[in-house]
């Protein structure tokens, strides 16, 4: 057991705000979180290293076009500032080898520092471990934790205790169902509120900490092996990352973005989330601020065809057997995104006790889109699990009867209108879009009877398919612009018109395509040669108009242009893409070119998942054939 003292009320949990925060003059600054959640500054390697895009990621540590703030290392001019001052500052952050384990380098007036953070893998521990290291001279470093549960609203009882066998002291903070306990030898002292302290490291020292999340009815855990749960993190993704074969050109870019993948998914369910990260917003001011932490069976799909693109079949399995859980009932419960664990409860509410970041509210939790109809998502699903079996996997007893179920869905809302891939909050459309995958849908019906030999109604589904492209042809297709539409009733353009090649609809060569190409490169093309989803200012979407491209849309555009022909522009645009990932290279949902930095959730799955595509399709490899 473990004795208690100093009880008071303060700040501790799951929605822990911890940031070590860097005072003027020779102080290091210790960061819990690897990936800050706006931003685009680039640093490879070390200040000053360029490196070709299209071997790594990012651009060079101190180049003008860097700029983002608040990620990474600091750029040369404000690196220069903060020295003259006597500030501390980064000079070089990385992860480790093939790992999210994070290091960062820091320098001050007095000598070098190394923070080392994870998050343990293997053991379902939720907890985060740092390890600071003084490198050189003498580093004074200040820490500060603030914690509040209940997205900030439940201050929590923080104590203290002694661990009986050790002696070490650890802090534990508690409210209802939550705890956490901070572990270390060199923990901050209670004020106001929080807990703040400074400790002075020599050259060689070595002072670590512990994070841990866990149920408040249970018995405070110990602190980890810190030496040892770093030894078995760095071999996990080590190990995971030996499957993965040369790519060609943008090989480190590709890696990093399936190991973001899979950090993106759930280690015991197989849930796959958009982005871990809720309301940065999409326009800074704006509205457009949305909780993406959940599961979207569109992302979730198209993020399995990458993996399993390049070798990870058995993640491949653990999502359809995901998919199987959660959409498992009656088919017309169907939702377009689930919870992690397949929940289906997502109300959306909004949270006023927070500013939002630069002023962008409302700050909400949960996703009122989970309640539309959105007709393309059973296309989504069917097109990739046709290639899972494409790939040798065997349908099982329950598999199988459930995509009939899906199939029988789509028929039933065979003529329904839907909210379309982008989630509008305006009046329903027929999106040419969301037909288009309707089409893939019982397209795959169709070839998984004909092909491999399962039981369905093919002559049936090859009827649907068949009136749904002569629907398409004459109510989606333009003759006067030569160009597919965003709907059935404008000739707006959008961006998801780029995946009607991407599913077989037509070639990437074929004249239709390459004339709904240039409309889009005429209408949706911004000053930087970015393509934005659609134009808001039609008003389609039922929110005020404005926000930044979507980097998942260029990417899509990456990927024409090198499947048609044009390798050239293909390239030129995918190095300018793979040069607004961080030095981390990560990639967030949208980009701001005006002033260069990220914005929207981050890092985004949907970002990541189409620059492999893109990436696959400039080096030839063809995952439309699976």
């Amino acid at each position: 057991m473990a004795s208690g003292k100093d009880s008071q009320p303060d700040g501790a949990g799951r929605d822990t705000v911890s940031d070590a925060k860097a005072s003027e003059g020779g102080t290091a600054t210790a960061q819990v979180s690897g990936g800050h959640a706006q931003g685009g500054t680039a640093v490879v390697n070390a200040p000053g290293t360029a490196k070709d895009p299209r071997e790594g990621h990012g651009r060079p540590a101190h180049s003008e076009e860097s700029s983002g703030r608040a990620t990474g290392a600091d750029d040369a001019a404000e690196a220069e500032s903060k020295r003259s001052r006597g500030a501390p500052v980064v000079i070089e952050r990385s992860y480790v080898d093939s790992s999210f384990v994070l290091r960062t380098r820091w320098q001050t007036a007095t000598g070098e520092a190394t923070i080392t953070e994870f998050m343990p893998v293997g053991d379902r521990r939720a907890s985060l471990v740092r390890r600071v290291e003084c490198i050189s001279g003498t580093v004074t470093i200040h820490q500060e934790i603030l914690v509040r549960f209940g997205y900030g609203e439940a201050v929590p009882w923080v104590y203290r205790i002694n661990d009986e066998d050790t002696g070490a002291e650890s802090i534990v903070g508690m409210a209802g169902p939550d705890a956490i306990v901070l572990h270390g030898s060199r923990l901050p002292m209670s004020e106001h509120r929080r807990h703040r302290g400074d400790f002075t490291m020599q050259a060689g020292e070595v002072v670590d900490f512990e994070l841990c999340w866990f149920p408040s009815h249970r018995k405070v855990p110990p602190m980890c092996d810190v030496d040892e749960k770093l030894e078995e993190t760095l071999a996990y993704w080590r190990n995971w990352c030996s499957r993965f074969p040369p790519q060609g050109e943008y090989h480190e870019m590709v890696k990093r973005s399936l190991l973001v993948l899979r950090a993106l998914t759930h280690e015991s369910t197989g849930g796959i989330v958009a982005a871990p990260t809720t309301s940065l917003p999409e326009q800074f001011g704006g509205e457009r601020n949305w909780d993406y932490r959940y599961v979207w069976l569109r992302d979730a799909a198209l993020t399995l065809e990458s993996m399993m693109t390049h070798g990870y079949e058995q993640e491949a399995l653990e999502w359809r057997n995901w998919l199987l859980r959660a959409v498992a009932g009656d088919p017309e419960d169907l939702q377009i995104m689930y919870g992690l664990a397949g929940e289906r409860q997502l109300a959306e509410r909004e949270l006023d006790q927070f500013p939002g970041y630069m002023d962008s509210k409302p700050v909400r939790v949960g996703n009122g889109a989970y309640g539309q109809y959105q007709g393309d998502v059973i296309g989504e699903v069917m097109v990739v699990l046709e290639k899972l079996r494409n790939m040798g996997q065997q349908e099982d007893h329950f598999s199988w009867p459930l995509q009939k179920s899906l199939l029988h869905y789509a028929e039933k809302h065979f003529y329904n209108r839907d909210h379309g891939i982008w989630e509008m909050r305006g009046e329903k459309q027929y999106f040419t879009h969301s037909r288009v995958m309707m089409w893939a849908a019982f397209d795959r019906g169709v070839r998984a009877v004909r092909d491999h030999g399962l039981d369905g109604e093919d002559d049936h589904w090859v009827r649907l398919r068949d009136e749904l492209r002569d629907e398409i042809m004459e109510h989606g297709f333009n003759k006067e612009i030569n160009s597919f539409t965003q709907t059935y009733d404008n000739t707006e353009v959008d961006a998801s018109l780029l995946v009607i090649a991407q599913v077989g609809f037509v070639k990437y060569d074929d004249d239709l395509m390459l004339g709904t190409v240039a409309r889009l490169e005429r209408d949706l093309l911004d000053e930087a040669g970015l393509l934005m989803r659609y134009r808001t200012e039609a008003g389609v979407d039922g929110l005020a108009p404005g926000e930044y491209p979507f980097l998942a849309c260029s990417f899509w555009l990456v990927e024409q242009y090198a499947r048609s022909g044009r390798i050239g522009d293909a390239r030129k645009l995918m190095d300018q893409l793979v040069g607004y990932a961080n030095e981390l290279g990560l990639l967030s949902e949208e980009y701001d070119t005006a002033n260069k930095r990220m914005a929207g959730n981050y890092p985004q799955a949907f970002s990541h998942l189409a620059l492999i595509r893109a990436a696959d399709a400039i080096n030839g490899r063809a995952q439309e054939a699976l």
